[in-house]
């Protein structure tokens, strides 16, 4: 008897599997196919979700913002304030104990990520909700990244250590969600804007090349958010905050300098103060007077010299 498949038997076992193939990739396109037609549906309810939510009459409040200020920005800042001044004495004083003074700075990082972690954002006001994630990751990444370091910290000069620190991939992320938590606060300072004065669009979407022509008829609420972004874009930390930049762009306009040198854009203005470290802490308020007396601005700390 012969035992070897007839070409029909074969041909039909082939096709069969070709078939079984076919069958299975369809099924899994069709799954996969479904799962991006699903999250598409999610991801658009979110974002309808999102405008109904920006839309509503108590969003970004005024309470909301002063309360931000003092649960979340403020902690953060007390613990920058710390970290800068650290950097300045390891420059200054080569005898300094960074090993103790990294310790010290991890600890307080980590009293302030606990005190900024608990303080409750309205989800009205989803750009506070935003910005205190990032600056509760940012504390959290300048601990993972300092701490690599409090063991070896008196090793060599104080210059090196920080060179070898801002290298680090954990601070340079640090840096970079502070200063999106930062822009996402200023933002919700123009959202709050934008809804006390509903005739001016403070949440502009212009960029930092644009013209000095159109940056200086702009509202102070839109020039700190500028300023905020520049910020991001350009990865600047320091003691000085957005506003501190505006007032010094605005001064510098102020004096002709500007136009003496060919300045066209709000962004080259600020590289040159920027880079010739010309912007410091309280420049806003020593030029709010003199620019800012009639512009509005929510009642935050940071805008009053009392």
């Amino acid at each position: 008897m012969d035992k070897r498949l007839a070409r029909t038997d074969i041909l039909f076992a082939l096709g069969f599997l070709f078939m079984l193939v076919v069958a299975v990739a369809a099924f899994f396109y069709g799954v996969q196919v479904g799962t991006e037609r699903a999250n598409d549906g999610t991801q658009q309810e979110s974002a309808a979700a999102h405008e109904e939510v920006e839309a509503s009459p108590n969003a970004y409040s005024l309470q909301d913002l002063v309360s931000f200020y003092h649960t979340v920005f403020l902690p953060y800042r007390e613990f920058v304030n710390e970290w800068n001044e650290a950097e300045r004495k390891w420059l200054s004083v080569e005898s300094a104990d960074r090993s103790s003074a990294i310790k010290e700075l991890v600890k307080l990082a980590s009293a302030q990520y606990d005190s900024a972690k608990i303080a409750y954002i309205p989800p009205v006001s989803p750009l506070l909700q935003e910005a205190q994630d990032d600056y509760l990751k940012s504390l959290k990444l300048y601990i993972n990244s300092l701490s690599s370091f409090a063991s070896s910290a008196n090793e060599g000069t104080g210059s090196i250590l920080l060179s070898q620190i801002k290298k680090d991939a954990f601070y340079k992320e640090a840096v970079k969600m502070a200063l999106a938590g930062q822009t996402a606060y200023y933002r919700s300072m123009a959202k709050w804007a934008s809804i006390v004065d509903m005739t001016t669009d403070y949440d502009s979407q212009a960029k930092t090349l644009l013209e000095l022509s159109e940056w200086k008829s702009l509202p102070l609420i839109t020039k700190n958010l500028l300023s905020a972004k520049y910020m991001e874009e350009q990865s600047l930390t320091g003691s000085f905050l957005p506003q501190d930049l505006t007032a010094r762009i605005d001064g510098f306009l102020a004096s002709g300098q500007a136009e003496t040198m060919k300045l066209k854009t709000m962004g080259s203005v600020a590289d040159l103060l920027t880079r010739t470290d010309a912007v410091r802490d309280g420049d806003f308020l020593q030029q709010k007077s003199r620019f800012y007396g009639s512009q509005m601005l929510p009642q935050l700390p940071f805008f009053s010299a009392s």
